[in-house]
């Protein structure tokens, strides 16, 4: 279904074309004058504009004129009588996109609107790609093999197909956004746009436009309107980061947004309205942060109708060979590559602050700076093999400790250890006898 708005004075005209596209099944509104016709489409968007060039006051080339200085979005179909191509022609000059001369049928209408519709949406998925290109942040698919991520899993699966908003915390780089994204491809909103904002990493006084938009003047370099970022997530799926970097003064606009589903663009006095699914996330506990008042009750209220707790690497280590097999299988370069299971085991009983993007670079850096097809222990990076309060751990020391936490693990059943450790039994004996030599 298309929006299209008719501008015509002719008030039968109107009537007429307004039925007659709302039986095609066109969402369908009307302007009787220039002036109004720019107010209604200042309130909402829409795919088509039908024009009328010859209305008293402001007639259809002014609204051109206003148009293109606003950089409007819709496609213009001009309407105009036979004695007045030449003008519709110079209307196509100012960007209309096709015109018809009155009387026209209603077939030849149809034809029309099916082509600009189509430029119209072609336009927007170029808009949507340029986005998506500028805020790639390269994050990779959700892998996994915890049961504990995939009873998250399970409940993103049964949620998806709701509107209700969502909040993911969870410690930096543990995979929030994947979350996010996982609920956005499983629910009706798919074909939506997808649109992430990291709060914390745009300056405070620039995230209002950023994330509302701002019309032509509303201060100093707005030479146009610009569309926000709820704009273009419009029927998708908008994506908070760090949610409770959102400054407080916005804390109030945007819970008016949830509330309403409308807003003001920056310097703008006309509601726009906007369908938007609300992921957000948080490495920090929101809940605490509202206890301690930095973030409003009501707006934490309003954001965690489902709240999900992603664990960190270091409480999911079956996830880290599976995670390393994944970042080696999506650079075709490297999938020759494989880390022997030392290097695996040295990797699974590193802490991982920085967690799944602590991970991913470790293994680029090791994928780059290593010639060989082989990955061991000595090819790793040197800090893997230290914790916290300590600067002199050994690699084969952090080894050891994890050899004997699996087996621990597995009540002392060295063959299921080894299974585990990805290891020969023979090797896991010799090394538990090299252990005992040295203890």
């Amino acid at each position: 279904m298309s929006k299209i708005l008719i501008a015509d004075d002719d008030r039968n005209f109107r009537r007429v074309i307004l039925g007659e596209l709302s039986e095609a099944g066109h969402e369908v509104a009307e302007a009787q004058s220039g002036s109004e016709a720019l107010e209604v489409l200042e309130s909402g968007e829409f795919d088509v504009l039908l024009l009328d060039l010859n209305m008293p006051r402001m007639g259809g080339m002014d609204v051109l004129e206003r148009l293109k200085q606003s950089e409007g979005t819709s496609e213009v179909i001009v309407l105009t009588g036979h004695g007045t191509v030449p003008l519709a022609v110079a209307a196509m000059k100012l960007g209309a996109y096709d015109f018809l001369t009155k009387p026209f049928t209603l077939a030849e209408l149809l034809a029309v609107l099916e082509k600009a519709v189509e430029k119209k949406r072609l336009r927007s998925e170029n808009i949507l790609l340029r986005t998506r290109i500028q805020r790639q942040d390269g994050t990779v698919e959700m892998v996994s093999r915890s049961p504990a991520m995939h009873a998250i899993l399970a409940t993103v699966g049964k949620i998806a197909a709701s509107d209700f908003p969502l909040l993911v915390e969870g410690e930096s780089g543990v995979g929030k956004e994947l979350i996010a994204r996982a609920l956005h491809r499983s629910s009706p909103r798919a074909e939506g746009p997808f649109i992430p904002l990291n709060c914390g990493a745009i300056p405070e006084n620039l995230i209002e436009s950023e994330l509302f938009g701002y019309e032509r003047g509303a201060y100093t370099g707005a030479q146009a309107r610009k569309a926000g970022l709820l704009e273009i997530a419009d029927h998708g799926t908008l994506f908070l980061d760090e949610v409770g970097e959102l400054p407080a003064a916005l804390q109030v606009k945007f819970l008016r947004v949830l509330e309403s589903g409308t807003f003001f663009r920056v310097g703008g006095v006309k509601e726009v309205k906007v369908d938007v699914r609300l992921v957000s996330a948080s490495n920090k506990e929101i809940k605490a942060e509202v206890a301690n008042g930095g973030f409003r009750a009501d707006l934490y209220y309003r954001i965690s109708t489902f709240t999900i707790l992603v664990p960190p690497l270091r409480e999911r280590r079956e996830d880290i060979p599976a995670l390393v097999e994944h970042f080696i299988e999506i650079n075709p370069r490297y999938r020759k590559v494989r880390f022997t299971p030392r290097a695996m085991n040295v990797l699974a009983a590193y802490r991982w602050p920085g967690n799944v993007r602590e991970l991913q670079n470790v293994v680029y850096r090791t994928l780059l700076l290593t010639g060989s097809e082989v990955i061991d222990v000595e090819n790793l990076p040197a800090d893997l093999g230290m914790v916290e309060g300590s600067s002199s751990r050994r690699l084969a020391d952090v080894e050891r400790e994890h050899l004997l936490r699996v087996l621990r693990e597995c009540g002392g059943q060295r063959g299921k250890a080894a299974e585990i450790l990805g290891i020969d039994p023979k090797t896991l004996y010799r090394k538990l006898a090299e252990i005992q030599g040295k203890e």
